[in-house]
């Protein structure tokens, strides 16, 4: 067990910032490692410096406290999480349910203290570490889903990208990639969760392996056996076959094809 636990401070309010770490000056469990402004840098600091504890805000712009923990790639563990949040019922109940460690804004001494010591406790037994981590992840699924940005990675950097700009993903030997345009990336996502999350944002699941933007589609055509093939506007044109079965779903979801 560790001296103390090496923690990050992740809030977009630098206000919050201060405080949070003027409360937690002088106290031997704390380490305090960093601090993350925004929610890419977050998960950069976080895959970067394998914190044993992250203090972090649920409502952030572009990428939000949830989309930063589902982006954190595999096989790493997730830190120990205490959400800081303003009053959110719907976010309370969540971590309530979950029995997960929260603070409400504006951070008090006592709270902080009583928070402090749970994770402590927890970081103590590998039992209740691997415990915690699993009701996140549950709560990282129960979560109001969607994305309004992809967190991509290329060539060791991190990127956040509308997903209008994304005409497919699909898998490739076990990862998850993103085609935009003219480049393609790596994501932290399942094929299964992309689906779900943006199939409000004209998605569409062509084949057990692609996911593609109906938006980007430049051409549909008739393939065999009642199949269809979908062209994309992407550098290469690439042709994807849509299965029988999505075929039916396809002509349902557009009248007249």
């Amino acid at each position: 067990m560790t001296a103390s636990l090496r923690s990050l401070l992740i809030d977009d309010e630098p206000a919050a910032r201060v405080r949070l770490r003027r409360l937690l000056s002088g106290r031997p469990q704390i380490e305090v490692i960093g601090e993350a402004q925004d929610g890419l840098q977050a998960v950069e600091q976080i895959e970067r410096l394998c914190p044993d504890l992250v203090f972090l805000d649920v409502q952030m712009p572009a990428l939000d406290g949830f989309e930063v923990l589902r982006a954190i790639a595999p096989p790493q563990p997730l830190p120990l999480v205490v959400f800081v949040t303003g009053f959110d019922e719907h976010a309370l109940r969540a971590f309530q349910a979950q029995a997960l460690a929260y603070l409400l804004k504006p951070v008090e001494p006592d709270q902080l203290e009583a928070t402090i010591e749970r994770a402590w406790r927890i970081h103590s037994y590998r039992e209740e570490q691997q415990d915690d981590e699993a009701k996140v992840r549950s709560l990282l699924q129960r979560s109001p889903r969607g994305l309004d940005r992809i967190v991509a990675r290329k060539a060791g950097r991190l990127l956040l990208l509308d997903p209008a700009d994304i005409c497919f993903f699909w898998m490739d030997a076990g990862i998850v990639r993103a085609q935009a345009a003219e480049e393609n990336y790596w994501v932290n996502y399942a094929i299964g969760e992309i689906e779900a999350m943006l199939s409000d944002r004209s998605f569409f699941r062509a084949h057990r392996s692609f996911v593609v933007n109906l938006n980007r589609v430049s051409e549909i055509r008739p393939h065999a056996r009642g199949h269809l093939q979908l062209v994309m506007k992407d550098r290469d044109h690439t042709a994807i076959d849509v299965s029988e079965r999505q075929a039916r779903a396809l002509r349902a979801r557009i009248p007249g094809l």
